[in-house]
C-alpha cells in the first residue's frame, strides 16, 4: 500500500534545506512536491564558522544551533505541506537527515554529528519524525556514510545495466550498481563542490561558481593537480567516507596555491573532482557504461564536461534520464529511509559502509 513521506536534508553548502513529499509503495516512488527552504544568513554564517573552527564552539552555542536548525527544518516541512495542499495527518513520517557538523568515522570513538532537533520538527508539524540515521551503522562498525546507495539500488538498479549513480554534493560519492548479481558498493570519492565553493567564496565572495564559468576561464595547473591527487584519501580503498573536516581551505593552503592565479586554481579544483571521481569508477567499477549524476554539481557545466572527458567509456547523464530529478535524489532517499525505519526494515548496506551487519537506521520521535 502506498504511503506519503517527507524527506529533509541540508548538505555541506549549508545554504538551506531540500524538502520532498513522496508517495512510496513497495515497488514505486512518486515525487509529489518539492521545496527549498533557505537558512537565514546569520544561521548559515554561524554554521560555516563552526565547522571552520570547531574548537571555538561552546556547548551553549552548539545547543542553540541544534534548536535553531531544528526550527528551520520544521518550517521547511510546514512550507512543503502547505505547498502540496495535503493534510499533515496523511503523512506517515518525516525523514530528517539534519545538518552535518562533524563526521569522524575513523577515530578512536567514531561518530557523526548532525544538528536539527528532531523533537522540534515532530512537535511543530504533528508528524512522527525519524532522524539520527548515521549512528546505528557506525555502532555496527560502519562509516555511517554514504547512506543513499540502498535507495539508489531500489530505484535505479536494472538487470544487464552496469551503472553508477554519482552524487555531486559538497563531497562526491558513488553507488556502483552492477548489472549482474554482484553486491552493491559505494563510497565517497573525495571533494565534489566543497573546494570549488570555498575557493570562490574566499577569492570572489560568491556562494558558488555558476555553471562553472570561473573554472572554465582558467587553465589547470598541472603541478598543483599532481600534488592534490596524491593525497592519501584518494589512495585508500573503500569503505571510506570523508567531509569538510579533511577537504577544506586549510588543506588546500598546504599546497602553495597562492603562487597560482586564482582562476587557474578554480580550474584545477574542478579537474580534481573530475579526475578523482573517474579514477574511482575506473578502479572499482570498470564495467560501468552508464553514469547518472545528481546533486548540485550536475548544474556545473564545466565540471560535467570534465567528467564526460574523463569517463569516456560511459554515458554521463543526470538522474532525470532514469526518472528522478537530480536536485531531489538525496532528500528523496531520506523519505525512503524513514519508510524503512517505520516499517522496521534495515536501511544500510554493509558492502557500502563496512558495517558488520544490516541495521535499522534512525531514531523515531513521535509527535506530541
Amino acid at each position: 500500500m502506498p504511503d506519503d513521506y517527507i524527506g529533509l536534508i541540508s548538505g555541506t553548502s549549508m545554504d538551506g534545506i531540500d524538502s520532498v513529499l513522496a508517495t512510496i509503495a513497495d515497488d514505486a516512488f512518486e515525487l509529489r512536491e518539492t521545496h527549498v527552504h533557505a537558512y537565514p544568513a546569520e544561521l548559515r554564517d554561524a554554521l560555516r564558522s563552526l565547522i571552520a573552527k570547531p574548537d571555538a564552539c561552546g556547548l551553549d552555542r552548539l545547543g542553540a544551533l541544534d534548536r535553531w536548525v531544528g526550527e528551520c527544518f520544521r518550517d521547511a516541512a510546514l512550507a512543503l505541506i502547505e505547498k502540496s495542499g495535503i493534510s499533515a495527518a496523511d503523512i506517515v513520517a518525516i525523514g530528517s537527515h539534519g545538518q552535518t557538523l562533524r563526521h569522524q568515522p575513523d577515530g578512536l570513538r567514531p561518530f557523526s554529528l548532525q544538528v536539527g532537533d528532531p523533537t522540534t520538527i515532530a512537535a511543530g508539524t504533528a508528524i512522527t519524525t525519524v532522524a539520527d540515521f548515521r549512528r546505528a551503522d557506525i555502532v555496527a562498525g560502519g562509516q555511517g556514510a554514504p547512506l543513499v546507495p540502498p535507495f539508489h539500488e531500489w530505484l535505479f538498479r536494472a538487470p544487464g545495466k552496469h551503472r553508477v549513480v554519482l552524487n555531486l554534493g559538497g563531497i562526491a560519492n558513488v553507488t556502483v550498481l552492477p548489472g549482474d548479481a554482484a553486491p552493491i558498493t559505494g563510497f565517497d570519492t573525495g571533494p565534489g563542490n566543497t573546494l570549488l565553493d570555498a575557493w570562490i567564496g574566499a577569492r570572489r565572495s560568491l556562494q558558488y561558481d555558476e555553471n562553472g564559468q570561473w573554472a572554465a576561464a582558467g587553465s589547470v595547473a598541472d603541478d598543483l593537480l599532481d600534488a592534490l591527487v596524491n593525497d592519501e584519501y584518494f589512495k585508500a580503498p573503500p569503505p571510506k567516507s570523508t567531509g569538510f573536516e579533511h577537504f577544506n581551505l586549510e588543506w588546500l593552503s598546504g599546497f602553495g596555491v597562492d603562487k597560482h592565479d586564482p582562476c587557474d586554481v578554480q580550474a584545477t579544483l574542478s579537474e580534481l573532482t573530475a579526475i578523482s571521481v573517474a579514477a574511482a569508477i575506473e578502479r572499482y567499477a570498470p564495467a560501468t557504461r552508464e553514469t547518472y549524476v545528481c546533486g548540485g554539481g550536475v548544474h556545473n557545466h564545466d565540471l560535467m564536461q570534465r567528467l564526460r572527458r574523463r569517463l569516456s567509456k560511459s554515458a554521463v547523464e543526470s538522474t532525470q534520464a532514469v526518472g528522478l530529478d537530480p536536485d531531489w535524489v538525496e532528500a528523496a532517499a531520506f523519505a525512503w529511509l524513514a519508510m524503512r525505519t517505520i516499517r522496521k526494515k534495515t536501511g544500510n548496506l554493509p558492502s557500502v559502509t563496512g558495517a558488520s551487519h544490516k541495521v535499522i537506521l534512525g531514531a523515531i520521535h513521535y509527535a506530541s
